[in-house]
C-alpha cells in the first residue's frame, strides 16, 4: 500500500513523498530528518499505532499537520486521532482523488474528514453545554473565538501567537478561559464546537 501511495502523490506536480516508515516507532526520527509539510498516517501499524505515533510527533513537531489513514470509521478512532493532533481523516476504500483532495485540505491548514467519518463525527463530541450549544452564539470575545477557530485548524499556540501578534502565554489564557466558559474539555471538543459554529470556512 505504501508503495501505492508513493507512487500516486509522486505523480502530483505539488507534491513530493520525501520518506516512509514501516511502523509507529519509526515517524518522529524520520520526520526530525526530512520535515515533511504533512505525514500521512496510518492509524493500524506494528510496534507502535498511529494514534500514539501521532501524539509523540505532533509534541516534537506540532507544525507538522497529520492526516490519518484508516479502515476504521468507527468513532473511537476517529476521537483518538482528532485528540492526539491529527487534522484529517480519509478512509483507506475512498477514491484517489478524495485522497488527494484530503492531503491538499490539510496541508494548506483545512481540516478534512471522509464523509463516512465526518457523519460520526456528528454525535461523537460532546456538545457544549447551554451556555454556548449548537447554533447560538458562544458567550466569546473576538479575540478568544479567533483562538479556538484557529485551535481547531490544527495550529500550536506558537503559531497562533505569531498569525494574531500575541504572547504564547496570552494564547494559553485566552484558550483556557474560553474552554472554561463553554466547558469545553478537549481540542475534540473545539473542533466540534468549529464545526457547529461553521468556524472552519476560512483558514486564513
Amino acid at each position: 500500500m505504501r508503495e501505492g501511495l508513493k507512487t500516486l502523490i509522486n505523480q502530483e506536480p505539488d507534491m513530493e513523498v520525501v520518506g516512509e516508515a514501516a511502523d509507529g516507532r519509526e515517524v518522529r526520527g524520520l520526520a526530525a530528518r526530512t520535515r515533511p509539510d504533512v505525514v500521512v498516517m496510518d492509524v493500524s501499524m506494528p510496534h507502535l499505532n498511529g494514534i500514539d505515533a501521532t501524539r509523540r510527533l505532533k509534541e516534537a513537531f506540532p507544525e507538522i499537520r497529520v492526516l490519518a489513514l484508516s479502515g476504521y470509521e468507527e468513532s473511537v478512532y476517529i476521537r483518538r486521532m482528532v485528540e492526539a493532533g491529527a487534522t484529517g481523516y480519509v478512509l483507506k476504500r475512498a477514491a484517489t482523488a478524495e485522497l488527494l483532495r484530503a492531503l491538499r485540505l490539510v496541508a494548506n491548514g483545512a481540516l478534512y474528514f471522509d464523509p463516512a467519518a465526518a457523519r460520526r463525527l456528528d454525535g461523537l463530541i460532546t456538545r457544549p453545554t447551554a451556555k454556548g450549544s449548537g447554533k447560538d452564539k458562544p458567550d466569546l470575545t473576538p479575540r478568544e473565538t479567533e483562538v479556538l477557530r484557529l485551535i481547531a485548524w490544527g495550529f500550536s499556540n506558537k503559531e497562533i501567537a505569531a498569525k494574531l501578534g500575541i504572547t504564547v502565554k496570552t494564547v494559553e489564557t485566552h484558550r483556557a478561559r474560553s474552554m472554561e466558559k463553554l466547558d469545553l474539555q478537549s481540542r475534540a471538543a473545539i473542533v466540534r464546537l468549529a464545526i457547529d459554529q461553521g468556524w472552519l470556512q476560512d483558514s486564513s
